[in-house]
């Protein structure tokens, strides 16, 4: 199985060299690396060169020259991979370990094998977790899909639910190449929101089951995250949404969306009895005329 890693780069020449680092130490080696370089000047250039000459058991392929912003190399580098599968990791984050892709596709391959996904076709999205790294040093490692570690993957239930609040880990998942033929590429009008609106078409409106797996996959440099970054974000989404949704549907999500995360958070916490009992009691006081409803 052959995978495609696709990495963004712009004028990042130290978070450059850490990215094509953790790609080179990996024990698995039907890599296919895509490096797409928007004619940095800070060196960028001769470290992507030496490293294409250093790592001759891999396949790198790299251009550089001026592109229109960050999803604009993402379909480039999408358009030139033809790898199995497709994996973004951009300049400044890393493979999480040397045999991240290893246990990545060990998992792929396990799944892929059992005869209801075989004739599903196939796995086509299989995430893992993000660990996140703080400029001060600090790691928190993002496990949102299940509750307990697992080796086995398993499908994610990625209701609209999941987009109407945020998106899947892209960073962290392996996508079917043939999705981004399916569905599209990202859209290169929005300026932070591409990622979360095809992962929307793929799999909340698109059918595509999302499968997940407690593989920390990648370290993810957080230091270009900003308020400014997610009040744009939100702003991004909303309009997105407002379009593909019935006005009545979006309204319930407005009013509903924070209910049912608490309920999902109780029942986890083996609580919902507790609650479930208590509307029972308020419903028998509404049914006597002790309350008004």
């Amino acid at each position: 199985m052959r995978l495609s890693i696709i990495t963004i780069n712009y004028n990042n020449a130290e978070g450059l060299r850490k990215t094509l680092a953790s790609v080179a130490a990996q024990t698995y080696r039907n890599i296919e690396h895509v490096i797409i370089d928007a004619a940095s000047t800070d060196g960028s250039i001769d470290i992507i060169r030496a490293y294409a000459l250093q790592t001759d058991d891999l396949d790198v392929k790299w251009i550089s020259e001026p592109d229109n912003g960050i999803y604009n190399g993402m379909n480039k580098g999408i358009r030139t991979a033809t790898g199995d599968y497709v994996h973004i990791l951009n300049s400044g984050d890393e493979l999480a370990a040397p045999d991240v892709v290893e246990r990545m596709i060990e998992a792929l391959a396990r799944v892929n094998s059992e005869e209801l996904i075989v004739k599903s076709g196939g796995v086509q999205i299989l995430m893992g977790n993000i660990v996140q790294v703080y400029p001060d040093g600090r790691k928190i490692r993002e496990r949102k899909h299940c509750a307990c570690a697992d080796s086995i993957p398993k499908p994610i239930d990625a209701s609209m639910l999941i987009f109407y609040k945020g998106t899947i880990p892209q960073d962290a998942a392996f996508v079917r190449r043939d999705l981004f033929e399916k569905y599209g590429y990202f859209d290169e009008k929005m300026k932070i929101c591409a990622d979360w609106k095809l992962y929307l078409n793929m799999i909340a409106l698109g059918g595509v089951v999302p499968m997940y797996v407690d593989i920390d996959v990648v370290l993810f440099d957080m230091s270009g995250v900003s308020n400014t970054n997610n009040e744009r974000r939100l702003a991004e989404r909303r309009t997105y949404l407002e379009k593909v949704l019935p006005a009545a549907v979006l309204k319930d999500y407005d009013a509903y969306a924070f209910p049912i995360e608490e309920y999902k958070r109780l029942k986890k916490h083996h609580l919902w009895g507790v609650v479930y009992f208590m509307e029972r009691v308020l419903f028998k006081l509404e049914r006597w005329g002790l309350l008004r409803k």
